[in-house]
């Protein structure tokens, strides 16, 4: 059975690889239509990426973790600066100055939300959530991610950190 941290970490691949061929594209000198191709299929999968941590690890994160709400707290702020940037983007023609403005945002926010959640949240949740669990977790992941693919039915909104630590410990 899947552990939700495995999961996740491979989800946190896939997006360093998609960022990467972005630069490649941006490199060979690739039209609106590539970029646009690359990007919101990426846009989409972090989404529903950081929807899903809301769904399900962060929730156990704070049931259990010993740092869990400072560690939810940065989660939700960097989601909610993955998601403007995201917004900003949409806004935007693709390969435009202000377009690649906002992918590049959306990157740096992406990037810092991993480094913090793979040293900080998933060696506290590792610690204080058994097997069966982050198995159980696993399984819901991918239901979760086959539901909502292409971010389908997903609703796209900020969520103050604060009010979701209230709303989930």
């Amino acid at each position: 059975m899947p552990d939700i941290t495995d999961i996740v970490l491979d989800e946190h691949e896939t997006f360093r690889r998609r960022f990467a061929e972005l630069d490649d594209k941006r490199a060979a000198g690739a039209g609106r239509a590539v970029l646009e191709g690359l990007w919101r299929p990426l846009a989409n999968l972090l989404e529903r990426h950081a929807a899903a941590e809301e769904e399900l690890f962060y929730p156990r994160l704070l049931q259990k973790g010993a740092n869990a709400e400072e560690e939810t707290e940065d989660a939700i702020s960097d989601h909610n600066d993955i998601r403007a940037a995201i917004a900003r983007a949409a806004d935007e023609v693709a390969g435009g100055e202000k377009w690649w403005r906002a992918v590049l945002d959306a990157r740096n926010a992406n990037s810092d939300h991993m480094a913090e959640e793979e040293r900080e949240a998933f060696p506290d949740f590792r610690e204080h959530v058994d097997m069966k669990t982050r198995a159980e977790l696993g399984e819901a992941w991918l239901r979760y991610a086959e539901e909502h693919a292409g971010a389908r039915g997903l609703e796209l909104e900020q969520e103050d950190p604060e009010e979701y630590i209230e709303e989930h410990s």
